[in-house]
């Protein structure tokens, strides 16, 4: 990790809808020494405009990436699609000589250059690659004992891999071995990679909670004690859209979703008042309670 920390990049859900992430995010980061700065009026990763204007989203990522490049700090980010966007696009600037001046071109209008001097990291790679698992679990003081958790990789973050360079997204290993050092233990449950069906909620809402849906069954089915996610909007799919799907099937699911920074925290040691827990739809008590046992 570069001393001088890293360049926040919340994206657009983040603020308005899932505070309690980037709240649990910031928490850990501060026990953990890791430095985050604001990036101030940073704007959307581009990514759902891509498929309407394709030039607009190379001009808003790169916009944000200069913005990183002027605080001379590399970005971390806490969505899976931000991450692989701003990768994306800042790679494809660094290789493409052409490319990079086109887009240059719009960002002179606004008084600024790319010039490839940062990196972009998610905060699980974050926490792999700056801390590392070993150093990690040195920090939990209060591990669970006997939690069952369902972790949720989602699509994008380790998608597409050419360009995040992380993990084989057809394996993937990395969330088990964080929930893991927690003393929580991952169990294996039906169609674990499939996608949470959020994406698909602006063209049929029946279809994302039905997706969701799915997945809920299958992990109640295991018998799990709560679901773990990194990505705000996974999380909006089983954590808020968990109450809609019970209502609409009439059905109940009460699963807790925590974002991972939250299941991190606990562990920690750290008052959950501090970590917003407050904020889940699904309330976490048996988490809690798994936790004053241990």
């Amino acid at each position: 990790m570069s001393e001088k920390g890293y360049a926040m990049f919340l994206g657009c859900l983040i603020p308005y809808r899932e505070v309690g992430y980037e709240v649990s995010a910031r928490r850990v980061a501060k026990e953990l020494g890791i430095d985050l700065k604001e990036m101030s009026d940073a704007n959307c990763c581009g990514l759902p405009f891509d498929d309407l204007n394709h030039e607009m989203m190379l001009a808003l990522a790169a916009r944000d990436l200069c913005i990183a490049e002027a605080m001379g700090l590399n970005i971390m980010t806490l969505c899976p699609g931000c991450t692989g966007v701003l990768t994306k696009v800042n790679k494809k600037l660094k290789q493409d000589r052409a490319l990079r001046e086109r887009v240059n071109g719009y960002l002179k209008e606004v008084g600024m250059e790319f010039k490839g001097k940062i990196e972009v990291k998610h905060f699980a790679k974050v926490l792999i690659e700056d801390i590392g698992y070993g150093k990690l679990e040195g920090f939990v003081e209060k591990p669970f004992r006997g939690l069952k958790v369902a972790e949720h990789y989602g699509c994008h973050i380790l998608r597409p891999q050419k360009y995040l360079e992380f993990e084989d997204p057809e394996n993937p290993t990395f969330l088990n071995r964080l929930v893991e050092i927690t003393g929580a233990r991952t169990v294996n449950y039906l169609d674990k990679k499939e996608c949470c069906g959020l994406p698909v909620v602006g063209i049929d809402e029946h279809v994302s909670l039905q997706l969701a849906r799915n997945k809920l069954k299958h992990i109640k089915e295991a018998a799990v004690d709560a679901m773990v996610t990194i990505c705000p909007f996974c999380h909006v799919a089983y954590d808020a859209n968990q109450l809609r799907i019970e209502k609409v099937f009439s059905e109940f699911y009460g699963i807790p979703v925590l974002h991972y920074p939250q299941l991190l925290g606990l562990a920690m040691g750290i008052n959950p008042n501090e970590l917003a827990l407050d904020k889940l739809r699904v309330k976490s008590d048996n988490v809690l309670r798994n936790l004053e046992i241990s």
